[in-house]
């Protein structure tokens, strides 16, 4: 999963943020209230991110409402299992990972390993088909 780039993760952080559908025009306009920014380029990369599948939209009157596909935890999971196949020594790399983590994500890490292990067809844990 390739990330996204500036202007992208601005449109994706606002949308995720405000959790409802959006046209262009309140995106602009609350990218303006820090950097100026032309309607004309949100509205391009709007589209580019509809293409890519990362935005759905509908028609609302004359304006697009624009709603995100994926969440922003899937997105930021992509990234990471991007980051771990990247590596050649993978238990290695979750070691140096789980060396650096705050214990607050520790303990985050662990209850999200319970979960999926405890999950339906997880593969993991007991009789699981991962080593």
């Amino acid at each position: 999963m390739r990330r996204l780039g500036e202007l992208e993760a601005e449109i994706m952080d606002r949308l995720w943020a405000w959790q409802r559908p959006a046209t262009v025009r309140e995106i602009v306009d609350d990218i303006n209230l820090g950097r100026r920014v032309a309607y004309t380029t949100v509205m391009t990369v709007a589209d580019i991110l509809h293409r890519k599948g990362w935005l759905r939209r509908e028609k609302s009157g004359r304006a697009w409402l624009y709603e995100p596909v994926r969440s922003r935890e899937e997105y930021t999971a992509g990234l990471m299992q991007d980051a771990l196949g990247d590596s050649q020594d993978r238990p290695a790399a979750l070691l140096r990972f789980v060396e650096t983590i705050s214990d607050e994500d520790m303990a985050a890490l662990d209850a999200a390993l319970r979960t999926a292990r405890r999950a339906p067809g997880a593969g993991y844990g007991e009789g699981g088909g991962h080593p």
